[in-house]
């Protein structure tokens, strides 16, 4: 949106442009907000008009020169989610600058030698950007956090590609605006930790999808009229299915696929399930299956599975065994206790599947991560084996028992009725009538007196 500037002064105007025209932009595409600034100069940009949406091959073309010779150490924070309504609802543009959840980020923008920001930026899939800078740079991605980037030794002769995966809210534990001032923070450490250094870069601020997708309606197709109710369809995401030799062979869905690499758990969470995984490494046989999910973002989640005959019910069940996630070079592996399996032929279902609360996996001991990382799958759902239609999951097999803690009380109410209404019954029925009486008119009884 602006070109490089040479004073803070024209950075802060830059900076202010961008969230007005964030404000006057609007559109039914899906869109993320694109934020750049570097610590040396930058290309020029030209300005886009109100309400234009900035395509990824523009994108692309200005990637290219900027980045298109020489080493340079790119940072990318990349957030699950970002939308401009982010920066007008949390930000201090307008209310309190104390208030903003983005003190850091205006601030390293502000003092920076050149910004570049684009308040549309065309959403072309959850690895567009990724991808787009490992084309540029010519290096691949390295995953790294606020802790493992202080131990990293940065080699500026080669071009480098930083990437700092950020959550987003989902009001589990936190609210919106305290997961952005915390990854706020992180972005500050960041920077303070390339100036200590005295390390060049350029840092980048985007989202890996929109955080507010504003779907496109058709005004003939509304109906004329009032209208007091209103039918909304939610879009379901498919589930993920891997085939093998042409034929489905394991399908996993979920709701949320919530991991920690922190002790507590109130610390900063990422959503898997908003991003598209890669399969490779799965496989699946007659007594074994391993579903595997590649991220982009550097996470690898993988599920065990395995089923067996069992005499006692006649037929073949089957459980999962572990999951292992693997981050930043090291992993963690969690074991599935005896209540998640089903039979062979069903799914398994679950409303919330944790390692840490009414726990049904359990951390391996002999994982040093397990410890300390966490999962948590809401609505969780998966079949590794006896696939037979391909589109849909089989019955599934509920984790909630049927003879819940409300039944078992109402059950042991009724038999505690049902006795007292017996004992009292069998009361009555032993209570006998006198079978002989005193009969007033029958003889008197006389006594002879002697004198």
């Amino acid at each position: 949106m602006a070109g490089p500037t040479s004073s803070s002064g024209r950075s802060l105007m830059a900076f202010i442009f961008f969230f007005v025209a964030c404000l006057t932009s609007g559109s039914a595409t899906s869109h993320v907000p694109f934020l750049m600034w570097s610590s040396h100069s930058l290309p020029p940009l030209a300005s886009p008009t109100a309400g234009h949406i900035t395509s990824s091959k523009e994108l692309g073309v200005y990637l290219t020169s900027t980045f298109g010779s020489g080493s340079h150490t790119v940072l990318l924070f990349l957030q699950d989610k970002l939308s401009k309504d982010d920066f007008t609802v949390f930000g201090g543009v307008f209310g309190n600058k104390e208030e903003s959840a983005f003190k850091n980020l205006e601030a390293a923008v502000q003092s920076s030698a050149a910004s570049v920001t684009l308040p549309a930026l065309e959403w072309a899939g959850l690895s567009a950007i990724p991808a787009m800078l490992q084309e540029t740079l010519v290096a691949s991605p390295l995953l790294v956090d606020e802790d493992t980037l202080f131990h990293l030794n940065i080699n500026t002769s080669v071009s480098n590609l930083l990437l700092i995966s950020l959550p987003y809210c989902n009001e589990l534990y936190k609210s919106c605006k305290e997961v952005l001032q915390d990854n706020d923070q992180i972005i500050g450490k960041v920077l303070s930790f390339m100036k200590s250094r005295g390390l060049p870069y350029t840092a980048i601020y985007t989202g890996l999808q929109p955080s507010r997708v504003i779907s496109e309606t058709s005004v003939p197709s509304q109906p004329v009229g009032r209208s007091l109710l209103q039918t909304v369809e939610l879009e379901v995401k498919p589930p993920i299915m891997f085939n093998q030799s042409g034929s489905p062979c394991i399908m996993l869905w979920a709701q949320n696929l919530n991991i920690s690499l922190s002790g507590s758990p109130s610390s900063n969470w990422i959503d898997l399930a908003a991003q598209t995984p890669s399969l490779t490494g799965s496989l699946c046989n007659g007594t074994n299956s391993v579903l595997v999910l590649n991220y982009a973002s550097g996470y690898v989640l993988s599920f065990f599975m395995s089923q067996r005959f069992y005499p006692v019910s006649a037929r073949n069940w089957f459980s999962l065994d572990s999951v292992q996630l693997q981050a930043n070079g090291l992993a963690a592996s969690f074991t599935g206790r005896r209540s998640i399996y089903a039979p062979a032929e069903y799914s398994f279902h679950c409303k919330s599947v944790s390692s840490f609360q009414d726990a049904l996996l359990v951390p391996d001991p002999t994982s040093q991560n397990s410890s300390g990382w966490r999962l948590s799958f809401i609505d969780f759902q998966i079949q590794g084996f006896g696939l037979a239609n391909g589109t849909n999951f089989s019955y599934a097999s509920d984790c909630a028992s049927f003879f819940t803690a409300g039944i078992w009380m109402g059950l042991l109410t009724a038999l505690l009725m049902t006795l007292i209404f017996v004992y009292g019954l069998h009361m009555i029925l032993q209570l006998n009538t006198m079978d002989r009486f005193d009969d007033p008119k029958g003889p008197s009884i006389s006594v002879p007196q002697s004198e």
